[in-house]
């Protein structure tokens, strides 16, 4: 399979395993990875620390202008900086989590970062691109688009598991970010026509990567 260049699109909620599945199967393809989620969690936390009100477009939109983003696509040690100071941590905290969701739904925001994880894929020979409107915006043309979900209760087990949060908080807070990201007016999370549906609450991660895999080589084979 390294031989052969392809686009990988894995779209879902919050908890459905789309980051550690995506770079699953990117070291699988000798591939490169992106996580979007991680480009807007980053844009997110640059909001933050400049004081912008949540409410206003045009201030988010002038920190998306004005900030240096750079993230790396190895798959082993995927990272991200914002204006040269590395920002792995500090984006994945409750803050950040709290407003990612409102500064995501910035039009301008989406065309921005749109813009930057078009050129990242067209730069790759071999990528797995993970987010919630890949295989429809972003990358329409992908090799193979997948939608992956799991129920609720679990997609809330495995997040309080990673965050050691409390499990009702954290399954009202997937259900919060599910509703904003799937009606906002721009690019909302949804599932490509053409995407494969795969449920991973009683897969492991493994079952799920061998899968994604198996109907890669079918396409690419066909």
């Amino acid at each position: 399979m390294a031989e052969l260049r392809c686009v990988v699109a894995v779209d879902g909620p919050s908890g459905s395993g789309k980051s550690t599945v995506s770079r699953r199967l990117a070291r699988r393809l000798d591939a490169r990875y992106l996580d979007t989620g991680a480009m807007y969690r980053a844009l997110t936390w640059a909001v933050l620390q400049a004081g912008v009100d949540l409410t206003d477009p045009d201030g988010i939109a002038k920190v998306a202008v004005d900030c240096e983003l750079i993230i790396t696509t190895d798959p082993e040690r995927p990272s991200i900086s914002v204006n040269g100071e590395n920002v792995d941590g500090p984006i994945r905290g409750g803050e950040v989590t709290a407003a990612v969701s409102a500064v995501s739904a910035v039009p301008f925001v989406r065309q921005v970062l749109t813009a930057r994880q078009r050129a990242i894929i067209e730069e790759s020979a071999r990528i797995v691109v993970e987010g919630r409107d890949i295989g429809t915006v972003v990358a329409p043309d992908a090799d193979l688009k997948v939608f992956l979900t799991a129920s609720s209760a679990e997609r809330a087990r495995r997040r309080s598991a990673e965050t050691a949060g409390d499990h009702a908080a954290t399954e009202a807070d997937l259900a919060r970010r599910d509703h904003l990201d799937s009606t906002r007016k721009v690019n909302p999370l949804q599932q490509a026509a053409d995407a494969v549906v795969l449920d991973s609450t009683e897969l492991g991660i493994d079952e799920v990567v061998s899968e994604l895999h198996r109907l890669l080589t079918t396409r690419k084979a066909a």
